[in-house]
């Protein structure tokens, strides 16, 4: 697993290619990136994962997003309209940190 922080942002990328590990350690050590905005970068898992395998983020999604901060999730070649509406995710690693800075324009004006 990789940590980038860039400000107020983390992104997490997976280094091992083993889709369930690293949901594990994400959730093990959600503590430690709990006040950053944090993007997942999974673009390195070409076609394949399933829509239940992303959906596997939402608790941690919902729960960082009740803290006022942003949750992203970086997949390429998905049926985005199969997840909820809720929960952010997008193709390239540019439209998460542009998604992120609207988030926070948006937190800053009280919305």
């Amino acid at each position: 697993m990789k940590v980038d922080q860039k400000e107020h942002t983390i992104t997490i990328k997976d280094t091992q290619g083993d889709f369930t590990s690293f949901l594990n350690k994400v959730t093990d050590q959600y503590k430690s990136f709990e006040n950053h905005n944090i993007i997942i970068d999974l673009l390195g898992y070409r076609d394949e994962l399933e829509v239940d395998d992303l959906k596997l983020f939402l608790p941690l999604s919902k729960q960082h997003k009740k803290a006022k901060k942003s949750f992203v999730v970086v997949v390429s070649d998905f049926d985005y309209n199969a997840l909820p509406e809720k929960f952010t995710v997008v193709p390239s690693l540019l439209e998460a940190h542009d998604i992120i800075e609207m988030e926070e324009i948006e937190r800053d004006l009280g919305f």
